[in-house]
Parts: C-alpha cells; structure tokens; sequence
C-alpha cells in the first residue's frame, strides 16, 4: 500500500472503533483489529458471515482483545469456518487462537513454507505467520456454506503468491483481502509478490459480476469495475513511466523511486522501491530491461 495516486478513486473515509461490530450488509458484520498504521490504515477488518452459523474471515494479528471482541459479537452463535485470505502476520495469526476458542476448522490459502532471507529486501509489509497452519486448504471454485449463506473461494495471487478472496453471491459481494483495497493501492514485493500474478488477478476480478468488494483494511470498494479498472491503469502507466526513466538513465530503484515518487511520504519509499522492483523483475522478463546480475533492489538496470 503505498501512495495516493490521482489517477485512482480513493475512499479513505473508513469510520470505525477498533474492536466494535458494525453490521455492513445484511449478511456481513465487520471488526476492525487495533493494529492501524501505515501500511494497515485504520486496522485489519475482521468479518462475520451469517447469523447463527457464521464463518469469519481474517481474524487479525495476535492478539487478544480482538479475538475477545470477535467471541463477545458471535455471543450465542456457532462459528463453524475460519477462512484465511493470506498469511501476512496482520490477517493470519488470531485463526489459532479463534480455532482454540470456538473448535471451528481453519481453511483458506495453504501453510507457507519459510523462505532464506533475502539481505536486498527490507521487511516493509508484515512479516508472514510461519505458525499457520489450516485444516484445509481452498483453491479456486471450493466453497463453504451456512445458513443463508455460501461463500466460494477466488485465487487472486499477486500481493502474496497464497492470496484468496471469497465469493458471496447472495450478496454479490466479494471479500478482497489485500488484492483491491479503496483507501490505497497494494504493495506487490518480490520474491513473493509478483507484478505479473497481480496484473492477472486485478483482470481476473474485472470479469466478475460482484457489485462490492470488502477488503483487508478500510472501507468497501463500491464500484469494483470501475475500480479495478483504474487500478489497472495506473499500473500500466506506472510501467510505461518506469520504461522512460530507465531509458533516460535512471537505472537503480532509488533513482526511479525519486523520479516517480516526488511527493511521496519518507515512510513509504521503501514500499514504493518494492513495487517499482516487482515492475522491473516483470519488464526483465519480458525482455524490455536487462539488469547487470539478479534483479533486485541493488542492481543496475538499462533499457534493452
């Protein structure tokens, strides 16, 4: 989640206590986790599908006032599913504990591996929760159901390689996770985070029929086509901008990040290097850049 381009409908007037319900639709109760900051904005949403037999979806860091919030809101209820959008220490953790408390399966995106470290790459999103662990993994088209209620799971790979939303076609909505958010736009940081998965899956989601999207952090998306659709170009302009500047011999991250970021917060250039990379790590596959070794935040890149 880096900056604020103009080019893109931003809503950041998301009004919400931590750890207080908020009936947003019919079916859909949201919590908001107290774990705001600049790359979570006002805090990770917590959502509770149904009523009586209810899953929830995300329930947040660790931590033990929201889970207690997410119990005192299900008082009297059976939670039945945990779903998980993706493994980032900010969405995952709380499963366990929600598990312990209430007996319902874990399911979502699958366990993640741990990875070597890469000294090239700061930890500038939230680290992944290395302790999840599901008790079924969902992959495109699976599906779990309540009463009045039935949510389908939509691979959407591109912030993380694990990302899932889910589906609830009563609703015609769509839980996004950190794929689309209104408040921002979504931080693709490589090795994990691919350009070229995420370009896929913001495509994926324009040729879907849902009329809100409820996302990771912030308020909802409310005109999704039109959303994506924006998303989409300001990538595509974000990539043609990059082209330029290599070609005019700004060759290093820090140097685009400079060119193109004029205005941006010192907090996030980090974050915005990490997307200008997953550009250039997916323009070097393409042929329209050559790095002088592996393509990372310390290499030297040309226009070929």
């Amino acid at each position: 989640m880096t900056s604020a381009p103009d080019d893109i409908p931003f809503d950041r007037t998301m009004a919400a206590k931590p750890g207080e319900p908020q009936q947003v639709s019919p079916l859909v109760r949201r919590l908001v986790a107290n774990n705001g900051g600049p790359f979570t904005f006002t805090g990770t949403c917590t959502y509770v599908v149904g009523r009586g037999d209810v899953a929830v979806i995300d329930p947040g860091p660790a931590d033990a006032s929201h889970v207690a919030a997410i119990m005192a809101a299900v008082a009297g209820e059976t939670v039945r599913h945990i779903l998980v959008t993706h493994t980032h220490r900010d969405h995952a953790p709380a499963a366990a504990l929600l598990k312990a408390a209430t007996g319902a399966e874990v399911i979502g995106c699958p366990k993640r591996a741990a990875r070597a470290a890469d000294p090239s790459l700061p930890a500038i999103d939230a680290a992944f929760d290395l302790r999840y662990c599901p008790d079924r993994v969902l992959a495109e088209g699976d599906a779990v159901e309540g009463t009045g209620w039935r949510l389908v799971a939509v691979e959407t790979p591109g912030h993380t390689s694990d990302h899932l939303a889910f589906a609830l076609p009563a609703e015609a909505a769509l839980f996004s996770g950190d794929h689309v958010m209104a408040w921002s736009t979504t931080v693709v940081a490589p090795p994990d985070g691919s350009m070229r998965a995420y370009m896929a899956s913001l495509r994926k989601l324009q040729g879907r029929g849902e009329t809100v999207f409820w996302p990771g952090h912030g308020g909802p998306v409310r005109n999704p086509r039109a959303f994506v659709k924006a998303l989409v170009l300001h990538r595509q302009m974000r990539e043609a901008a990059i082209l330029r500047r290599v070609a005019a011999g700004d060759g290093t991250v820090p140097a685009l990040v400079a060119s193109l970021y004029r205005d941006l917060a010192p907090s996030l250039r980090a974050a915005a290097g990490l997307s200008v990379l997953a550009h250039l790590v997916d323009l070097a596959a393409d042929g329209q850049v050559a790095a002088d070794g592996p393509a990372t935040l310390r290499a030297t890149y040309a226009r070929t």
